[in-house]
């Protein structure tokens, strides 16, 4: 089963380490690469909140606007798509992001047609 593990936390808190503190971090995210090699489908580490753009189409009118959905104390970071046998491990594989040790790992399934007999 795919399972997307939306990876959120304070981009204000990240904005402020110094670079040397954020190469640690980046060498931990890269370590677990390593370590879950075989079960992450895919993965990214998502440009700031500032950058965003929001869409609503609301009959035939389409409507961009500016940055994200709404204001959150923590913003949607990055993600991984993981394949995994279970959500169980798909929790275990969450809980060894380094973004969980301060911020949150949000675990989405995605929906899987069912094959026609």
């Amino acid at each position: 089963m795919k399972v997307l593990a939306l990876i959120w936390s304070d981009e204000n808190v990240w904005q402020q380490l110094p670079k040397k503190e954020q190469e640690a971090w980046y060498e931990r995210y890269r370590a677990f690469g390593r370590q879950a090699e075989g079960k992450i489908v895919d993965g990214a580490e998502l440009a700031p909140t500032r950058t965003a753009t929001t869409v609503r189409v609301r009959g035939s009118d389409t409507a961009l606007t500016d940055g994200p959905f709404a204001e959150t104390r923590e913003q949607l970071g990055g993600y991984y798509v993981l394949d995994v046998d279970s959500l169980d491990e798909a929790a275990a594989l969450a809980a060894q992001i380094p973004g969980a040790s301060h911020g949150a790992v949000e675990l989405r399934a995605a929906h899987e047609e069912e094959e026609a007999s």
